[in-house]
C-alpha cells in the first residue's frame, strides 16, 4: 500500500518539477549571456601592451687584476725600516760575503795557474841543457821560476861570510827560503776565510738579538702582543740569522777546499825544489 501511495505521489509531482526546470533555464542563460559582451568590451577598451625594447646585457666586469703587494717583512723592508745598528750589521755581513767569495775565486784561479805551470816545468825546464836555460823558459811570475832564480843566485852569492857556510847547505837554505815564500803567498787570504767562517754566525746572532729587542720594545709600547707588532722585528731577527749562516757556510767550505788544493800544489813545488837542489849541486861538482 505504501508503494502504491509513493507511485501516485511521484506521478503527481513530476509535471511540477519539469515545469520548474524549464523556467529556470532561460534565466540562467540570460544571466550568463551579458558577461561575454562585457568581457569583450573590456578587452577592447584595454590599451594594447606596448613592446618595451630589451636592454642589452651589461658586459660582465672582468675581475680586477690582483695587485702585487710587496712583502713588508722582506730584506728590502728590513733595510728601509731598520735602524743604524741593523744596517751596520747587514753591511758587515755583505762585506764579509764579498771578501770571502773574492778570495775563493782568486785562490782557485791561482791554483789552476800553478797547476799549468807545474806541467810546463816537466815539459820545458827539465829538458833544457842548463839550469840557466831552463829558468829562461819558465813564465815570468811563476813560483817555479822564482825558486829557480833563488837557486841560481845562491851559487853567485856564496862568497864572503856566506862562503864560510857549506855550499850545499847554503843552496838548500836559499831554495827552502824561496819555497816558504811561495807557500806563504799561496796561503794569503785563507785567514780571511777562516775569520769569516767563525765570526759571521755571531754577527748574524747579534742582529737577531737586536731584532728581538725591538720586538719586546714594540710589545711594551703597544701594551699587547699582537702579531702586527711582533712580526716585523721577529722577521728581522730571523733574516739576520739566515744571512749570517749564508755568509759563514761558503767561507768554511771554501777554506777546507782551498786548503786541500794548496797541499797538492805545494807538493809539486817542493818536488821541484828538491830536484833543483840536486841539479845545482851536481852542476857545481862537475864544474
Amino acid at each position: 500500500m505504501t508503494k502504491t501511495f509513493l507511485a501516485r505521489l511521484t506521478a503527481v509531482a513530476a509535471p511540477f518539477v519539469l515545469a520548474l526546470g524549464l523556467g529556470s533555464a532561460p534565466q540562467l542563460a540570460g544571466a550568463q549571456t551579458p558577461a561575454a559582451p562585457q568581457a569583450a568590451a573590456s578587452a577592447a577598451a584595454a590599451p594594447a601592451p606596448v613592446a618595451v625594447p630589451e636592454k642589452p646585457a651589461a658586459p660582465v666586469a672582468a675581475p680586477a687584476a690582483t695587485a702585487k703587494v710587496d712583502n713588508p717583512y722582506g730584506v728590502g723592508a728590513l733595510w728601509s725600516q731598520s735602524d743604524a745598528v741593523a744596517k751596520a750589521v747587514l753591511a758587515i755581513l755583505a762585506i764579509m760575503s764579498m771578501g770571502s767569495w773574492y778570495v775563493i775565486v782568486t785562490k782557485l784561479l791561482e791554483q789552476m795557474r800553478m797547476g799549468r805551470q807545474a806541467r810546463a816545468v816537466d815539459n820545458e825546464f827539465w829538458n833544457a841543457g842548463t839550469v840557466q836555460a831552463g829558468t829562461a823558459r819558465l813564465a815570468e811570475g811563476s813560483p817555479f821560476r822564482f825558486i829557480a832564480d833563488a837557486g841560481m843566485q845562491a851559487t853567485q852569492k856564496h862568497d864572503g861570510l856566506r862562503g864560510k857556510v857549506d855550499f850545499a847547505d847554503f843552496v838548500d837554505l836559499c831554495i827552502h827560503r824561496a819555497t816558504e815564500r811561495v807557500q806563504r803567498r799561496l796561503g794569503n787570504g785563507m785567514s780571511l776565510l777562516a775569520t769569516v767562517g767563525s765570526t759571521a754566525p755571531f754577527v748574524g746572532l747579534f742582529g737577531t738579538v737586536w731584532g728581538i729587542y725591538h720586538a719586546l720594545t714594540a710589545i711594551g709600547v703597544a701594551g699587547q702582543a699582537s702579531i702586527d707588532k711582533v712580526a716585523g722585528p721577529v722577521g728581522e731577527a730571523l733574516i739576520m740569522t739566515a744571512i749570517g749562516l749564508a755568509v759563514a757556510v761558503p767561507a768554511v767550505l771554501g777554506y777546507n777546499w782551498l786548503l786541500r788544493r794548496n797541499i797538492t800544489v805545494m807538493d809539486d813545488v817542493r818536488e821541484f825544489s828538491g830536484e833543483l837542489h840536486s841539479v845545482i849541486l851536481a852542476g857545481s861538482a862537475a864544474a
